[in-house]
């Protein structure tokens, strides 16, 4: 087919110029003009060459509509109108001002070639040029899960022998119901006895219809409502990362309602997340038991019940990749176990962060964890392992060797872990003044430090550029997307990013803000690319030192014997340093 190339523009022709490019390259004939050519110009032209189609750009300007309307009535004086297509592109060009105006076509911002090409060559657009097939990752994937050193391996050898001995005659309410629940989804009627081993907030709303303060059920009318909008809106899929394969990008959900959860999921898939992670509320990690039924409540985090987490998995697109975590509260067998029946990807275990940071009894988490990383193990989920600098300022020597010490006990049971260091403007580091010079160094030492310790996965949060986010939405977006880089740029299997306004929301996360952050990290991808940020020589500095403080950290505990002891000790963080050994469920672990 012939083309002539038209630019309606004074100087701008980049376009049409990359347009060509591609109509060659597939055999076509073309005639490119040059900017600032003359409508009688063309005209003459396109009456004497008889093109198939007359492409014209007209990239901005005022009076860009009286323009390409001037032309096509020019078009239809000569006669060409008949004879030809003619299709015009432009960022300000939408397909309705193209029909508006008389042109066959029109192509705006965020076209592809694929799809002028397919229009003018009378054909479908070929699916595997232009649309996203993506398929869902094993993070876990090639990590042979080494310890390189062996006086790092003996020590973790050690502390992890004794906690398996250590909860190999002891278990809990949270066990127990873990056990029972796993029978009630198989089919048995075991209500009564589960009460039994659960606070008056979850009995009474199972025998007395009473619900919990701020809480609400979901009605089956508006369940019918949420399956119509999900199954007639259309989503389609981004990905955000530019010639690379990792890292993955997860966002962060828990609206209080699993609509609204699901709803961000879709426009965050659309958007280029990866995967997501379900925050449960706060209350819900105290509270021995777990409700039933599709629950919305009022505040941060969404109510982990098994219907709630069936919502939202029937909203996730093949490829997403999901997290629910369970690694701080009373429940988290349980909720390792639902989220299994679920047909969650992932789940999140720290007896270590759940104990000093999350209000949790260390030795009721740690036998509780046990039994959790053992539920992981048996239906496949692996578990990321979030590291407590986090809240009050744990270093992340101390807080690393927590994570390790889980990690190691993950292997050993035959699970899959995660570690999951902080990689932001952290406690540790504001009190410490690591990051006077650059935000770089601090954390890229963080992972140089790991590595040098374990082969295995590494998935920093949650989220990325934590305490660095402000109210300013670009600011939060920018600092977001060049953390993202960061993790791109030193090969990090996964990232969990924020919306720009989860630092500061004073009500619901609105969907502008999650999409503001993907749109910033893709850019960032697409930046730099497959060139990589370098650290300073402090960073090895840095890494030197905590792994340093890792293996005094681990013989120590080691030395001590008693990993729970550790714990309520001072071993991997004292109270100055911000670690509170938690109080829920203390006194109800029991030998078996």
């Amino acid at each position: 087919m012939k083309f002539v190339l038209f630019p309606l523009d004074p100087v701008h022709d980049v376009a049409l110029k990359m347009l060509n490019r591609e109509l060659l390259k597939r055999g076509h004939q073309t005639i490119l003009l040059p900017p600032d050519t003359k409508m009688e110009e063309v005209v003459e032209l396109c009456q004497k060459e008889n093109p198939d189609f007359i492409m014209v750009s007209r990239t901005v300007g005022y009076g860009a509509a009286e323009l390409l309307a001037r032309f096509i009535d020019m078009l239809d004086a000569a006669g060409l109108r008949k004879k030809c297509k003619v299709v015009v592109g432009g960022k300000a060009i939408t397909k309705e001002l193209a029909a508006e105006l008389g042109y066959d076509a029109g192509f705006g911002d965020r076209t592809n070639w694929e799809e002028v090409i397919a229009f003018v060559e009378g054909r479908e657009v070929q699916e595997s040029k232009s649309r996203i097939v993506k398929t869902k990752r094993d993070i876990t994937h090639g990590y042979s899960y080494r310890v390189h050193d062996s006086a790092f391996k003996d020590l973790l050898e050690k502390i992890t022998d004794q906690i398996i001995d250590w909860a190999r005659d002891r278990t809990s309410p949270g066990i127990e119901r873990a056990k029972m629940r796993e029978k009630m989804l198989q089919g048995e009627d075991l209500l009564e006895d589960y009460l039994k081993l659960c606070d008056d907030t979850v009995v009474s709303y199972f025998k007395k219809n009473t619900l919990p303060r701020k809480v609400r059920l979901i009605t089956e009318e508006e369940k019918k409502k949420f399956d119509r909008l999900v199954r007639e809106t259309r989503f389609d899929e981004k990905i955000l990362r530019h010639s690379l394969d990792r890292p993955l990008v997860f966002v962060q959900y828990g609206t209080g309602c699993p609509f609204m959860d699901a709803m961000h999921i879709k426009v965050s898939e659309a958007w280029g997340a990866d995967g997501v992670l379900h925050f449960d509320p706060s209350w819900g990690a105290r509270c021995e038991g777990l409700l039933e039924g599709l629950l919305a409540h009022e505040e941060d985090g969404s109510i982990i019940t098994f219907e709630n987490l069936k919502l939202i998995k029937s909203a996730l697109n093949d490829s997403t990749l999901w997290c629910v975590r369970a690694h701080r509260g009373l429940n988290t067998p349980e909720t390792v176990l639902l989220a299994a029946y679920a047909k969650a990807d992932l789940t999140k275990i720290n007896m270590v962060y759940g104990s000093l940071n999350g209000g949790t009894d260390p030795e009721r988490l740690t036998v509780d964890g046990v039994y959790a990383i053992k539920l992981a193990a048996r239906y496949n989920l692996p578990y990321d392992i979030p590291t407590n600098e986090e809240l009050g300022g744990v270093p992340a020597h101390k807080a690393f060797a927590g994570m390790l010490v889980v990690a190691y006990l993950g292997v050993k049971l035959n699970a899959k872990p995660i570690l999951k260091p902080l990689f932001c403007y952290s406690p540790d580091v504001m009190i410490n003044d690591y990051m006077k010079d650059n935000y770089i160094d601090y954390n890229a030492a963080k992972v140089i430090a790991l590595r040098r310790i374990i082969d295995a996965p590494i998935w920093p949060g949650e989220p990325i550029g934590f305490m660095t986010h402000t109210e300013d939405r670009v600011q939060s977006a920018m600092t977001t997307a060049l953390h993202a880089a960061l993790a791109s740029s030193l090969g990090l299997d996964a990232i969990t990013i924020a919306s720009t306004d989860e630092a500061y929301a004073r009500g619901a996360i609105t969907v502008s803000a999650r999409i503001d952050t993907l749109r910033a990290i893709a850019e960032a991808f697409r930046f730099f690319g497959q060139a990589k940020i370098e650290p300073t020589k402090q960073a090895e500095e840095f890494a030197e030192r905590i792994v340093e403080g890792v293996y005094e950290t681990l013989k120590k505990v080691a030395e001590r014997e008693d990993f729970v002891a550790s714990m309520y000790e001072g071993l991997f963080g004292t109270r100055e340093e911000g670690a509170n050994p938690g109080r829920a469920g203390r006194g109800t672990v029991r030998k078996c």
